[in-house]
């Protein structure tokens, strides 16, 4: 008894010992937040307070000293995102991660993103501001890295923290610059269509076709490879560890149209959920400068900001940036290719990627006058077929950087206009409103012309010459406004007005999110912030209410069951709102994905079927295709002796879609919630591992919102009926100038990227109430809910 009662005070010691070690260690892990800190490259003491949602209010003597410690205090929240960012366009991912990353390494490898960084950097002025700035936060982002905790992530995976590099800053910015072009899962596709089915199909699908466009003929090898860009594309996008870019909002009204006869500004970049989220918000103030920014991790200055003078933040513009062109391979040697003057020699770039636990790969991407051929990205493409990939963003200098310092640290808003004009890709709409009463929004980027043949949606032929770039447009010939007599301006990722008389290429959204900005602003002349707030979380869609009328002028409502009859009655005193507790919204979601699955999946088949679902061009098809009876497309090819008609398609889908609902949530309607259906996870890459998943991701929740209304969720319909949204808000701002102090903001998640810390999550459950929190810049409030730490400079 003696020796079993000894026995267990040894083990309760033990367990009391690896409690207190583990405690310890947890601790040892956490960002620091309050305290000194002894820092080099300052030169006067800098402090920094951490708000109530852990944002830095960083206080220096000058900007240098600022972005020093900015530097060190992003990377102790976000190190690892860090990491993650700066290994995708140099593909580095399958070192840390293994085989599973090779084919994301490949293709953003065979990009030519780190040779055009490379490239920016030796032509760099280093006596310009821009440039100093960057080194002084890059200087507080290796002190970090070398005298910080190691992150719990690297510790897992078993990776060496690294010095971070300039390189690395343009690197992040050109693989943001990638992910907001969308040309890359829509031309290869649109093609393919095209080979396939004929100009008669792709005419409905919302894509202006040229009378005179001559297009070149493939065989059906051809279709097959182009099919293989497309999925093989999409696979990389949706297993890159860091979320891509893909729509926004934002909108600002003058002061002609407020309660206080000052600007307000509203923003909400749309962009793929992750864990952590994409934004870091930090405040900074200089004696000669202040700025309450986001930061994108590893970028010292803010995409989207404000202070008491004005604001600015960004929509996607959705220009065409990208083009496709199809070389043409000497007959005898594969390594030369048709131009318009003679054949000519590919550029070889030689490559190494290092695999974790596997041999190293070396990777040889030709390179053609255009751009890289994309078979060298994507092994499954036959090397008989070459695609060159055109991209303004690594056949121009990148200003990016520059651009974005021009912009945080303006003084007018001719300053705004002229970063915005420095920016050639990726397409941004810079959207701005100011203390003087100022609104305006330009459109940047390097803008192009083609010949008038030339649909830069299809792949194009490499090889005449005469599919080419003909001129570079003048950023004056931008889309834009600057305070307009309706005294609004907004962007939805929709299609801009006219500009040197042309409509712009580009993969521009559906309407219904513009539509509803115009249908609230238009008339209403007494916004003030409170009604910004809840416009910025308004989840109704005018275009479905139209496409619901569309459907049942036509149909037999008789026909149906009494469960049917039961469920077209939701639909037609349905107001379009997607709340959690709604029941239209998830018949009507389901009666759409039967509808494009029953009209479309016959012709193109179930792999192109699957991509086009993921496309803008679904989106842009659904309310005009619906509205037309005669559609080549109602017509279900594998039934040859029966044309189907329209009525029969959309009557069948509603069928389909109460029986499917029935099965999944039961009989009684009343309980099809829309929240049952609809959730969010954001999940972090080590999420993955299933034992790890509720200590790294956040969620899941159930979510309100919907596609393409201003509160916009991104989800792919699938069989299952369950609409896993993985795209949003990525943030939602509101500044109001006539009282700047209180502008409000929320974050998806949190702060911080550290799993450790308090802040890792505290915004999440706000957020899917659509709440708010403040963006605080007066100081006796922030150091009245602040923690304090304090740097101060280090002698070498």
């Amino acid at each position: 008894m003696r020796t079993l009662k000894k026995a267990l005070k040894i083990i309760a010691v033990l367990l009391i010992l690896i409690f207190v070690g583990g405690w310890f260690y947890i601790n040892s892990l956490k960002p620091k937040y309050a305290g000194n800190i002894k820092l080099k490259n300052i030169s006067k003491q800098t402090t920094v307070y951490f708000d109530d949602y852990g944002i830095p209010h960083i206080y220096a003597e000058n900007q240098e000293d600022a972005l020093t410690v900015l530097g060190y205090v992003h990377a102790q929240d976000r190190l690892w995102q860090m990491e993650l960012m700066r290994r995708i366009a140099p593909g580095r991912l399958s070192e840390i991660f293994g085989k599973d990353m090779l084919k994301n390494d490949t293709f953003f490898l065979s990009l030519g993103i780190d040779e055009a960084s490379k490239k920016t950097i030796k032509n760099i002025d280093k006596n310009s501001k821009a440039y100093k700035l960057s080194i002084a936060y890059l200087n507080g982002v290796n002190q970090f890295i070398k005298e910080g905790p190691t992150p719990i992530e690297f510790q897992l995976i078993g990776i060496e923290k690294q010095p971070y590099t300039l390189n690395d800053m343009y690197n992040i910015l050109g693989y943001m610059s990638f992910s907001f072009a969308m040309a890359h899962k829509t031309d290869p596709l649109l093609t393919v269509i095209k080979d396939k089915l004929g100009d008669a199909y792709l005419k409905e699908l919302n894509i202006q076709i040229s009378p005179k466009t001559t297009f070149i003929k493939n065989a059906k090898e051809d279709i097959e490879n182009l099919e293989n860009i497309v999925s093989n594309v999409n696979d990389v996008l949706k297993t890159t560890p860091i979320p891509p870019f893909i729509g926004s909002n934002s909108w600002v009204v003058s002061a002609k149209k407020t309660t206080t006869g000052n600007v307000i500004f509203a923003n909400d970049p749309h962009i793929a959920y992750a864990q952590p989220a994409v934004w870091y918000e930090a405040h900074i103030k200089t004696p000669n400068y202040e700025m309450y920014g986001y930061h994108l991790a590893g970028i010292p200055f803010p995409l989207l900001g404000h202070n008491r003078n004005y604001a600015y933040g960004l929509t996607m513009f959705e220009n065409d940036d990208i083009d496709f062109y199809k070389e043409e391979n000497h007959p005898t040697d594969e390594n030369k290719y048709k131009t318009p003057t003679g054949y000519e020699n590919y550029k070889i770039r030689t490559k190494t990627i290092k695999v974790k636990d596997a041999e190293d790969v070396t990777l040889n991407v030709k390179i053609s006058r255009h751009g890289p051929i994309m078979n060298s990205a994507l092994k499954q493409i036959s090397q008989s077929q070459p695609i060159a990939m055109s991209w303004i963003y690594t056949q121009v200098d990148a200003e990016i950087l520059s651009a974005l310092y021009t912009i945080s640290r303006a003084k007018e808003m001719k300053d705004v206009k002229k970063g915005a004009s420095m920016i050639h890709a990726p397409g941004l709409n810079i959207m701005y409103g100011d203390a003087k009463g100022n609104i305006a929004w330009w459109a940047a980027g390097k803008l192009y012309k083609h010949k008038p043949h030339v649909n830069t949606k299809f792949i194009l032929d490499g090889a005449s010459g005469e599919d080419d770039i003909v001129e570079y447009l003048d950023f004056s010939e931008n889309p834009m406004a600057q305070n307009p007599s309706w005294n609004y301006v907004y962007s939805a990722n929709n299609q801009p007005d006219s500009i040197a008389n042309m409509l712009y290429p580009g993969y521009y959204l559906p309407e219904n999110r513009a539509k509803r900005i115009v249908q609230l602003l238009e008339p209403k002349n007494n916004w003030n912030k409170e009604t910004f707030a809840k416009m910025i979380n308004d989840v109704t869609s005018p275009v479905s209410v139209e496409i619901i009328k569309e459907f049942t002028d036509i149909m037999d409502y008789n026909s149906f069951s009494k469960k049917e009859q039961q469920a077209i009655d939701v639909l037609q005193l349905w107001d379009g709102a997607s709340t959690v507790n709604n029941v239209a919204s998830t018949i009507y979601n389901r009666w759409i994905h039967n509808y494009l699955k029953n009209t479309f999946e016959d012709e193109l088949g179930e792999t192109l079927f699957d991509q086009f679902v993921e496309t803008h061009v679904m989106q842009r098809t659904i309310a005009e295709q619906l509205k037309n009876d005669n559609s080549i497309w109602w017509d279900n090819v594998k039934t040859p002796n029966k044309k189907e008609t329209r009525k029969e398609i959309l009557s069948a889908s509603l069928t389909e879609a109460v029986a499917f609902l029935e099965n999944q949530l039961g009989e009684n309607i009343k309980d099809w919630n829309w929240g049952k259906v609809s959730s969010i996870e954001h999940k972090h890459p080590l999420g993955k591992i299933a034992a790890l998943r509720t200590y790294f991701n956040v969620g899941p929740f159930p979510i309100k919102g919907n596609a393409e209304v201003i509160d916009n969720r991104g989800y792919v319909y699938k069989n299952a009926g369950l609409y896993k949204t993985t795209m949003g808000p990525s943030t939602r701002r509101v500044v109001d100038f006539s009282d700047v102090e209180n502008s409000i903001s929320i974050l998806p998640t949190g702060q911080s990227g550290n799993p450790f810390s308090e802040h890792y999550k505290d915004q999440a459950e706000m957020y899917n109430a659509g709440k708010f929190r403040k963006m605080k810049l007066n100081k006796d409030e922030i150091i009245s809910v602040s923690t304090k730490l304090t740097f101060e400079p280090k002698n070498e």
